[in-house]
Formats: C-alpha cells, structure tokens, sequence
C-alpha cells in the first residue's frame, strides 16, 4: 500500500464540480488535451498520472487496479475533495469502476469510456493479453507506440498520432509491463451490479481495441446506466472527435 507522502502527480483545470479524469494504459493524463479546456470551463478538473505513469513513474508497484483507485482516493483527500464526478477512458475505466465500488459516497457521476469489465472476453483478447508484454520487450516503447498507432488511430490527423506516439514512448517499458499484467487480472462483472451512482457507458461503434460488446455488457450489468454508441467512431474518439465527446459527457453530467 501507500506509504506517507507517497501521492500521484496530478494537474488541475479550472472552477466548479469536482471532474477526475482517468487515463488508459501505457500512456499519461495528458491525453485529455483536446478536452480538458472543455471541461474546465465548468468544472474543477483534475488530471492525475497513474501510478507507474508520468509524472507519477517514481512510485512503486504494486499496480492493480485497486491500488490505482485507492491512490484516486488517496489524491482526492490531499486535494480536499469529498467526493467527484470521475470519467475513465480506456484501461482508466476499470479504474474508475473500482473507484466507484470501492469508494461509493466518493463517486457521484461515472462515465466509462471506450472501456470494459473483462478484458478476456474472446480468444483474441486472451492472445493479445500474452503478446502486448512480448512485444513491448522485444520492440521498445517507441516502436510498440508506432504499432499502436499504426492499428489503432487511424482516424485521427498526423499531428495528434505523432503526439500520442510520444506519450506512449515516453513511458517506461518494464512499468508499462508490470502494470498490464496487473490490469488483465481486472474483472468486475460480478460487482457491476454493486455501482448505485448514475452511470454513462461510451462506445465507439467501430471500436476495435475494445469492442462494442464490452460496452454492452457494462450497460447490461450496471443498473439504470445509460449507453451512447456513436457511430464511424472508434478507440481514437477523444482524439478524433472531441466535441461530440464533450457535448455527450457534458449532456450527463448536467442532469439532475
């Protein structure tokens, strides 16, 4: 667990409700640059890097998932804040489920984006489970980000791949590892019925890195969530279409 003293690294946006935003695997806080701005304009944003991430690579593991949610909570009282609206994205939404499970009068809105309960779901994800440490060793981050890149924004400009790339090469491969085997051991589906706070589940239609069916089954398990599949998008919606992802987060988190 945490030692005193020991805190994730976070930037802070803004005025008004408490937002945390959660970010993915292998990657920082600050893929949320095409939005934060949005958000800030409203809200109290706060930004952290998961443990092992970043800013936040100093700390040691372990990190699981439910570390990683203990360390939300950990910040969250450093910074005075009771209790947040929290979005995850991607891999940061398993967290941001935890933190909602773990920490339930801490969460007063949950979006889970582009994210699931279980990622080994099908045959394919199993492989690709075993084969993402493979390849992070063999190729180095750099060339495992191009990889990524290549695969998966296809959707977004040159400008925005080429600064993702970085982010994604700028962690450390052997944390990078330890943190994605720690994150394929995440499986809420026997606790999704457990999350009693409005919940918003966001899809990329054409999502391939996480398919609609785990959206699905989120919404499925989730009491009284609401699901938002917005077509011709896939993993790269934040990027490639951050407006409309603003407008439909924003959209929920007004509701009274």
């Amino acid at each position: 667990m945490i030692e005193a003293g020991e805190l994730i690294a976070c930037t802070e946006h803004g005025a008004g409700p408490p937002l945390v935003l959660v970010h993915g695997m292998m990657i920082t806080g600050a893929m949320f640059a095409p939005v934060v701005e949005h958000f800030a304009s409203r809200h109290r944003v706060i930004v952290p890097d998961l443990r092992g991430h970043g800013r936040s690579r100093g700390l040691p593991p372990p990190y699981t998932v439910p570390q990683l949610a203990h360390d939300l909570a950990r910040l969250l009282d450093h910074l005075g804040v009771p209790a947040a609206a929290v979005l995850g994205y991607s891999q940061g939404g398993a967290i941001a489920q935890q933190f909602a499970l773990d920490y339930p009068h801490r969460c007063e809105r949950l979006v889970l984006a582009c994210t699931y309960a279980f990622n080994r779901a099908t045959a394919r994800e199993k492989i690709e489970g075993r084969l993402v440490p493979l390849l992070v060793r063999s190729l180095g981050m750099r060339r495992f980000a191009r990889l990524v890149i290549s695969q998966g924004l296809k959707r977004v400009d040159a400008d925005r791949a080429r600064q993702v790339t970085d982010l994604i090469a700028d962690q450390d491969g052997a944390l990078m590892v330890a943190a994605w085997r720690a994150a394929m051991a995440f499986d809420s589906r026997p606790r999704l019925r457990e999350i009693a706070c409005p919940t918003l589940v966001i899809a990329g239609a054409d999502d391939t890195a996480v398919p609609l069916h785990h959206a699905r089954m989120l919404h499925d398990g989730i009491r009284g969530s609401r699901l938002v599949v917005i077509d011709a998008a896939d993993h790269a919606l934040i990027w490639a279409r951050p407006d409309e992802f603003v407008r439909v987060v924003e959209a929920f988190l007004d509701e009274a």
